[in-house]
């Protein structure tokens, strides 16, 4: 049951049309970010926060480095990924940092779409799996059966998690399909360490969903392809997906609101609606009801408690009135 804690601000124009949707977003991945010098481009710069004071790790202080790969499977001082922006992270259960994909620059300096998985132990980079040069198809293998073939393609903008067991999982972004065809993914993939296995989803793009009955599992149900959307564990090892911007039940392409969960095998539609660009239904203030449900968006912020509730922030997406814009409405949810 989803619940409104902060009233929602749109601070974007009103326009609500697919073209300005896509000009907002195209503007949040495109627009350059200054290095050391004020030089504009993409950063491969690595930093820790230690409560206090910022500390420079790893990467350069100015803009488009390629990436440096060395031997797979072998840590290197001189290792480093490219620059990039739209990659996905995990951390296991050691504190090693993991970085997948994005957009950006490989290892001859030509940017694009990336596929490479990196493990940061501390000290030094490990190029993990994928490939070092850019716009890279995916291998599928047979679904559910993992082989050190197998490889997500080249892509941008996914969702992660990790479970218990310290599997990575990553779902879906944009990027390209099994033909090496660019567009909108839906498929779900594991990597236990050693090989990946694409787990659902389709192994083309632009793929609908399929809800089946909302709150029922069934073997048969997926989210539709799409990119930007927020995710969450659950203390019983659940994957939960919200949003972004995607391809509805019918194949029609916006802005999504819909709740997801995967319990391992299933997936299975919780909240939200089956067709795009939906408006929020805040109800009142601070008070949970099963009519309130947070309006279609792409890129918010999501975290889980203690407790096991769902969080979500802001993004871009549509407000009570159905205006698109900048939100900064504060949702919890209880599963």
């Amino acid at each position: 049951m989803w619940r409104v804690r902060r009233k929602h601000l749109v601070q974007a124009p009103s326009v609500a049309s697919q073209q300005h949707k896509k000009s907002l977003t195209e503007e949040k991945y495109e627009t350059p970010h200054p290095d050391s010098t004020g030089t504009s481009g993409g950063l491969n710069d690595l930093w820790k926060f230690d409560g206090n004071d910022w500390t420079w790790v790893s990467g350069s202080s100015t803009v488009n480095q390629s990436g440096v790969y060395g031997a797979q499977g072998t840590a290197a001082p001189s290792n480093v990924p490219g620059a990039r922006v739209g990659a996905i992270s995990w951390t296991d259960s050691s504190g090693n940092l993991w970085l997948f994909g994005g957009r950006g620059y490989d290892s001859s300096g030509t940017f694009g779409y990336l596929n490479d998985l990196w493990e940061f132990g501390g000290n030094n980079w490990i190029w993990v799996s994928g490939a070092t040069t850019i716009s890279q198809p995916g291998v599928y293998g047979t679904l559910g059966t993992g082989s050190s073939s197998n490889v997500p393609g080249a892509r941008q903008l996914s969702a992660s998690w990790i479970d218990k067991n310290g599997n990575l999982w990553l779902f879906g972004g944009d990027g390209f399909d099994t033909t090496a065809t660019l567009g909108s993914l839906n498929d779900l993939w594991k990597f236990d360490g050693s090989n990946w296995t694409w787990v659902s989803g389709a192994n083309t793009v632009n793929q609908p969903g399929v809800y089946g009955t909302k709150s029922t599992a069934a073997p048969s149900n997926e989210p539709g392809a799409r990119s930007e959307l927020v995710s969450w564990t659950d203390a019983a090892g659940n994957f939960w997906l919200f949003g972004g911007i995607g391809l509805d039940s019918a194949g029609a392409q916006g802005d999504l609101n819909d709740l997801w969960k995967f319990d391992g095998n299933n997936w299975t539609w919780v909240s939200g609606a089956n067709t795009i660009d939906q408006t929020g239904v805040y109800g009142t203030l601070g008070t949970a009801s099963p009519s309130n449900v947070p309006g279609a968006r792409e890129t918010a912020f999501s975290w889980i408690d203690r407790s096991g509730n769902l969080w979500l922030f802001g993004g871009s997406g549509s407000d009570s009135t159905g205006q698109f814009g900048l939100l900064n409405d504060l949702w919890r949810y209880t599963p």
